[in-house]
């Protein structure tokens, strides 16, 4: 899923890149499956992309008219749950624009509206079945799972002001564990970076893979006034343990050197990868040596799929990138 920049966003002063960006994931994503996108201009869309894509590649593509504030489509859009005899439940939780930091009533609709109008139609017919969160404000983005029970996230985010108040810590992982039918929550204390108005969403910063694998931030540069932080994260990381009770096996991700829009430094992150069938979509930040690092890292915990490379430099200047940008949907 994809929710399409447009004139009324913040994307307006660089709209010609961020579209460039946005058509070059959906070339990327067409190659292997499908993508739903949202959109208040679904002729133009339809039109770009129709000049761009191959005809076998917009077969793939289903462009809903629906009213956007943004394009954040990993935590306006559905987190969907898959039970053990197959069935989909798809959880439209409340987005308040990262606690109530920006406008996001259109956007907390996305969700319904797709839903209603048959974006995610099955093609037997069927439709999943959408259980209405919007008493409780949950980003997608704010959570990582091993699609085995285990949650993961961070205190920094879920604890943050103007998403869950008064709920406590204890209170709140009794929430997730019931609404997201979880077996255990695993809390993260460090690893936020500046410049991230999230107040510290877990895709930016450690990811989980196959093998009770986790890919994290290393910040080696003991200038950056991060070190400190994304150190002790490392050290909580390797103190972590699986549902089975051993460690996780963790590969480093490089901490791409300061990007700075004017004087704000901006949070940008390899940990930030959108995952497709057979391939990985990787942010990177016109930084040749750590590109490539990067890419061979999330290579080595996703040796079966093919690593394409996206120039993340323009979606980074509103504080996101790919995983943040787009939002997953099973078959």
């Amino acid at each position: 899923m994809l929710t399409w920049p447009h004139q009324a966003t913040d994307w307006a002063p660089y709209l010609r890149e961020i579209t460039e960006t946005y058509v070059a994931m959906a070339d990327a994503i067409t190659r292997y499956e499908s993508v739903v996108i949202a959109t208040p201009h679904p002729i133009q869309v339809g039109a770009l992309l129709s000049s761009r894509l191959t005809a076998e590649q917009m077969t793939r593509v289903y462009i809903c008219f629906c009213k956007t504030n943004d394009t954040w489509a990993r935590d306006h859009g559905p987190i969907t749950l898959r039970s053990e005899d197959g069935k989909l439940t798809m959880l439209d939780f409340r987005f308040n624009g990262w606690g109530e930091k920006f406008e996001a009533a259109l956007d907390n609709e996305v969700t319904r509206t797709l839903h209603r109008d048959g974006a995610f139609d099955t093609e037997q017919g069927g439709t999943p079945r959408l259980a209405d969160h919007d008493d409780f404000v949950l980003e997608g983005g704010a959570i990582e799972s091993d699609g085995k029970g285990t949650v993961m996230t961070t205190e920094q985010c879920l604890m943050a002001p103007h998403r869950n108040q008064p709920l406590s810590k204890e209170e709140i992982e009794e929430e997730l564990l019931f609404r997201l039918k979880a077996k255990r929550i695993v809390w993260l204390q460090h690893g936020r970076l500046i410049g991230d108005d999230t107040d510290g969403h877990i895709d930016t910063i450690v990811r989980m893979a196959p093998g009770d694998t986790l890919l994290y931030n290393r910040c080696e540069d003991e200038s950056d006034e991060q070190y400190d932080d994304f150190m002790a994260l490392e050290e909580e990381l390797k103190g972590l343990r699986t549902a089975e009770g051993k460690p996780y096996r963790l590969i480093a991700l490089p901490q791409p050197d300061a990007i700075y829009d004017e004087e704000e430094r901006l949070p940008a992150t390899y940990a930030n990868f959108l995952i497709i069938n057979g391939a990985v979509l990787v942010p990177t930040y016109g930084q040749p040596l750590k590109d490539r690092a990067a890419c061979e890292a999330i290579s080595e915990a996703f040796p079966d799929r093919e690593i394409i490379p996206i120039d993340s430099r323009t979606i980074i200047r509103q504080h996101g990138s790919i995983h943040c940008c787009t939002m997953q949907v099973p078959e």
